[in-house]
């Protein structure tokens, strides 16, 4: 990960905020749609902990087809500009390529 310039470890001020994350994030204002009858479907391995993109698709009666996409609420718990969230930005927006 060095080498690709990724940072392998998470800094002092990132592992304090995640340490102050006591619960689940709540709820706003807007209600919350149950679609867990859905039969949602995701790329992410079979031992993976992060299923933060999920999708389904619905055929709809005038014959067209309805494609949902569930994105996880990061933002939820973790900030913009936080530790956390300079950690993610700098390994996500570097483009990694095969030597």
């Amino acid at each position: 990960m060095l080498e690709r310039g990724l940072l392998p470890d998470f800094s002092a001020q990132a592992l304090a905020e995640l340490n102050r994350i006591q619960s689940p994030a709540q709820r706003n204002a807007e209600p919350i749609r149950d679609l867990t009858e859905l039969l949602w479907a995701s790329i992410d391995n079979d031992d993976s902990r992060d299923l933060d993109q999920l999708t389904v698709a619905e055929a709809m009666p005038d014959n067209t087809i309805k494609v949902r996409v569930a994105v996880a609420d990061v933002d939820a718990l973790v900030k913009d500009g936080s530790a956390i969230n300079e950690h993610a930005s700098h390994n996500n927006n570097h483009r990694i390529y095969p030597r």
